[in-house]
């Protein structure tokens, strides 16, 4: 369980990280950083970061995404939710949210723009969580009463938020 948590936080600290130096300054998580220390703070620490550590389109516009599938699918692999006599596991939740994250984005119903390649970086990493660990965890309800697990899933569902484009 240690292992999955240390996974998950490196994984939303280096998405973080690329939202913070390589995306627009619109997003909510840079909103926040520049109401905290300042524009010219920002853009000078950010100047001084992508000059000096360049990367890929695909690093900055992909790997953010993927990163977060893949955290969120390590919350999500515990838990089910019942329906009546159906029984759906959470760990499906996180290629249907990605993948229609990118629909209504085709479909102009959010910013943003459609990219095949952010839809196949996400099935990839969400391919590694669902494969790479021994799912040992008994499966609860996700609808029950909130504990620390529960808290951790839904808040690493929310982290989407962040990386929210202002207008």
């Amino acid at each position: 369980m240690r292992t999955r948590y240390c996974l998950i936080s490196a994984s939303l600290l280096v998405s973080l990280f690329i939202y913070l130096f390589y995306r627009t300054e619109k997003t909510v998580v840079n909103e926040l950083l520049i109401r905290t220390i300042s524009f010219d703070s920002y853009a000078t620490l950010k100047k001084a970061i992508t000059g000096s550590l360049p990367l890929h389109d695909l690093v900055i516009y992909s790997l953010p995404e993927g990163l977060w599938v893949f955290c969120i699918t390590l919350t999500s692999t515990p838990f089910y939710i019942r329906q009546k006599t159906r029984q759906i596991n959470c760990v499906v939740i996180p290629l249907v949210f990605c993948i229609g994250l990118e629909l209504c984005q085709l479909l102009h119903f959010t910013r943003g723009r459609f990219d095949f390649m952010d839809i196949l970086v996400s099935v990839i990493f969400w391919l590694i969580a669902v494969f790479s660990f021994e799912d040992k965890l008994d499966k609860q309800n996700i609808l029950t009463p909130l504990n620390g697990r529960r808290i951790v899933c839904f808040i690493t569902y929310g982290i989407v938020y962040l990386s929210h484009v202002l207008e």
